[in-house]
């Protein structure tokens, strides 16, 4: 498709302006990045992977009610999505206790937590993404009250059908983030998800092996980045044995061996 007016630019995405009012592409980078963008990288055919997985996880919330920027997805590194005011939240769900959680707390990676805890992160780069409560938001008028209750009864009940969605494949939801955002209909808005739900943004561990599926293994120099990916988008029924996912369509190769 032609290339449209840059948006916006973020460390693992490009926003373009959409073909109608109210809507945007969202464009999936190979870009990795991680620390707050202190490590930089890039894995092979990652775009295309989140693509294609988010687009599959946000078109079964969707199927149970949750609302998204997702229209449909566009080509293998592009989807059509609806235009948001974003919150200036990031909303961490953890069921396990992995990553920044275990460091400040001195809990053990890998401990069940005993009840799952969201978390909010004020989306800032410079101040690298701090915790804050909700007394913070509240004060500085990132969310009113209504939007936050929204968010977080979204969020549990996006955990609770990933948690499950994932389990049926063996692998263990630890914990991920989540974006939200304003829909501004005639001078009213509502809170829907936004951003992407894929390994860049989950912790995925397998329930058998414990092995990390997801940015994790980009973060702590494991390799198999790709593979590990490619192995999420498999048991999600996304991707055939032995598809080459940096040049390969899926839709259309799946189309074919429909065929």
């Amino acid at each position: 498709m032609a290339r449209r007016r840059q948006i916006y630019e973020g460390k693992a995405k490009i926003l373009y302006e959409g073909p109608e009012p109210g809507t945007l592409i969202q464009y999936f980078k190979d870009d990795a990045t991680a620390f707050n963008a202190e490590k930089k990288g890039t894995i092979s055919g990652k775009g295309v992977l989140n693509n294609r997985i988010s687009e599959h996880v946000f078109t079964l919330l969707g199927g149970i009610g949750v609302p998204t920027h997702f229209i449909r997805r566009l080509n293998m590194r592009e989807q059509l999505i609806r235009q948001v005011e974003i919150v200036p939240l990031e909303v961490v769900v953890r069921n396990v206790a992995a990553g920044s959680i275990s460091k400040r707390l001195g809990i053990e990676e890998g401990t069940a937590l005993p009840r799952t805890i969201i978390e909010y992160y004020y989306k800032d780069d410079a101040l690298q993404d701090p915790l804050v409560s909700e007394e913070h938001i509240a004060c500085f008028g990132w969310a009113n009250q209504d939007e936050m209750h929204d968010i977080a009864d979204m969020a549990i009940r996006v955990n609770d059908f990933l948690s499950g969605l994932f389990a049926g494949i063996n692998i263990r939801l630890v914990d991920f983030k989540l974006e939200f955002g304003r829909l501004w209909e005639n001078d009213y808005s509502r809170i829907i998800l936004a951003d992407e739900i894929s390994p860049d943004g989950c912790r995925l561990w397998d329930m058998t092996s414990g092995e990390k599926l997801d940015k994790d293994r980009f973060r702590r120099d494991l390799g198999g980045e790709v593979e590990a990916y490619q192995e999420v988008a498999r048991r999600l029924g996304l991707l055939p044995e032995g598809a080459d996912t940096a040049v390969l369509d899926l839709e259309t190769h799946r189309k074919r061996r429909g065929k």
